[in-house]
């Protein structure tokens, strides 16, 4: 690999795991069937519960209508809950329920139960390889976010 192709290499190495690592779990998870989306603002609201919409969706890189479906999907089948933000009656906050929170955490243990196991049918060397990349991947990470804050 020459460094004019590696980084569309890297980003379609990740991108094709993350994918297959969301399609799997999908199917093994138990009714309703969260698109890759709505787990990522059940995420988001989990870790900073009472986030506005407009915040989240500043967060997620999403339109706020965009985000506003999602809210609707989810409180609808119960993962969240809109509260009128006090200081701004028409604005809303989002909590997640306690579905919500035991939905993410049987889908985190999932995921790292894939994932261990596929790591696992690895070499030593590929696995010493991605444990060495995960430093560089979380700062590539922080820089994207960075740069995305900036723009």
């Amino acid at each position: 690999m020459d460094d004019e192709t590696f980084p569309d290499e890297l980003a379609d190495a990740l991108v094709g795991v993350q994918r297959l690592i969301r399609r799997r779990l999908r199917r093994e998870m138990a009714a309703p069937q969260l698109r890759g989306a709505e787990v990522e603002l059940l995420r988001l609201v989990v870790t900073r519960p009472g986030i506005g919409i407009s915040d989240a969706a500043k967060d997620l890189y999403l339109a706020s209508n965009s985000v506003s479906t999602l809210v609707n999907r989810l409180a609808t089948e119960g993962y969240l809950i809109r509260e009128t933000d006090p200081a701004d009656r028409r604005a809303a906050r989002l909590v997640p329920t306690p579905a919500a929170r035991t939905r993410l955490r049987e889908w985190r243990t999932r995921r790292a139960d894939l994932v261990r196991q596929q790591v696992a049918r690895l070499d030593e060397a590929d696995r010493a390889a991605l444990r060495a990349a995960i430093p560089a991947l979380r700062t590539l990470a922080v820089q994207l976010h960075e740069e995305a804050e900036e723009s």
